[in-house]
């Protein structure tokens, strides 16, 4: 039968230390990266490294699998245009705030790139060239209007835009994301199979622990199925105040919630305030599931689950090493585009 979960009852002093950051829209940096298929990974552990949320990625080999996979992508009709030139360079482009933050991220991430250019002696990655212009808050959003409609997730969940409408026949849950200035709507394969383990995985209230939250989606996803808490952390300043708006956007309230904005790895105040969940989620990418390793015990209940993903296909086995030596093992796990996401216990050794 299913398990119950109680609510801690210190939940009033964690939410009066949450810290919610309310921004004005502001101007973006975007940088663009260009690359090679095979530079995608290690350029984007950098990108993650250097504590900057997500990512876009223009490869023509995926365009070209996007748009000849019309039933996964529930693709009805797509320009042309979108193929571009298929023997471009592929581009990874991501965005930034204006200002000291953001600026400390870009030029983070820039000397990482000079010093995987320089070892890069056989050019596998591409010519590395990057380039930064200034991007209005309304048009980043805007740009992924086109390519954004409703989608059904597993058996429960429907995730859409909330410019679009939805026709709900057989009672799922609506999730309304939108992409706003943090990343997260749903459609990547990582994050599509982690809303699909919380569908399984989630149990009436269940306290949920997100790391890495973005926009919130995963938070969102398990509320709606039940959990009765959910505390998001992530890096970025911009993530979690995009994460406040689109749980207050579901209905979530805000008694139900916590965010924070810090480093787990450097900060055991931050650790010491999030108590112990049910069920942690982190996805995230490879070489950051590494990092946080050694923290996840400490942050889950003797019979908690732990679930990564964000892991590229070549390193699942470095993920299974590192988490085996502190004494997590593997109960389930999915694939999906060459993506993988695992679910762990902990042995409590």
């Amino acid at each position: 039968m299913p398990m119950m979960f109680a609510i801690p009852t210190d939940k009033s002093s964690l939410e009066k230390e949450a810290a919610f950051c309310y921004n004005q829209p502001m101007d973006w940096i975007e940088v663009t990266i260009q690359t090679t298929s095979e530079g995608v990974e290690p350029v984007s552990g950098l990108i993650l490294m250097a504590e900057i949320p997500g990512l876009v990625v223009d490869d023509p080999k995926d365009v070209l699998d996007f748009l000849a996979d019309r039933e996964t992508a529930r693709w009805d009709y797509a320009d042309d245009s979108l193929l571009g030139d298929p023997d471009r360079e592929t581009v990874i482009r991501v965005y930034v705030g204006d200002n000291e933050q953001g600026r400390r991220q870009w030029a983070e991430l820039a000397e990482s790139l000079d010093r995987l250019r320089e070892r890069d002696t056989e050019k596998r990655f591409g010519s590395m060239i990057c380039e930064t212009r200034k991007v209005k808050e309304e048009d980043w959003a805007n740009n992924w209007k086109a390519y954004f409609t409703p989608f059904p997730v597993g058996e429960k969940l429907v995730v859409k835009p909330t410019w679009e409408r939805w026709e709900n026949k057989d009672d799922r849950a609506i999730l309304e994301i939108d992409p706003g200035s943090s990343f997260g709507t749903g459609q990547h394969h990582t994050t599509r199979m982690c809303l699909e383990f919380l569908e399984r995985l989630t149990e009436p209230g269940i306290r949920l622990l997100d790391i890495g939250c973005g926009s919130g989606i995963l938070m969102i996803a398990g509320l709606l199925l039940g959990a009765g808490y959910a505390i998001g952390v992530d890096v970025e300043e911009n993530a979690v105040s995009t994460a406040d708006e689109n749980l207050r956007q579901n209905g979530i309230k805000p008694d139900q919630y916590a965010l924070f904005q810090g480093d787990l790895r450097a900060e055991s105040a931050l650790r010491e305030k999030l108590g112990k969940a049910d069920l942690i989620t982190a996805n995230i990418v490879a070489d950051v599931i590494i990092l946080m390793a050694p923290y996840f015990s400490g942050l889950l209940k003797g019979d908690g689950k732990l679930l990564v993903s964000g892991i590229i296909g070549d390193r699942r086995e470095e993920v299974l090493r590192r988490l085996d030596q502190e004494g997590f093992v593997l109960e389930g796990q999915e694939e999906s585009g060459e993506w993988y996401a695992m679910l762990f216990r902990h042995t409590g050794s």
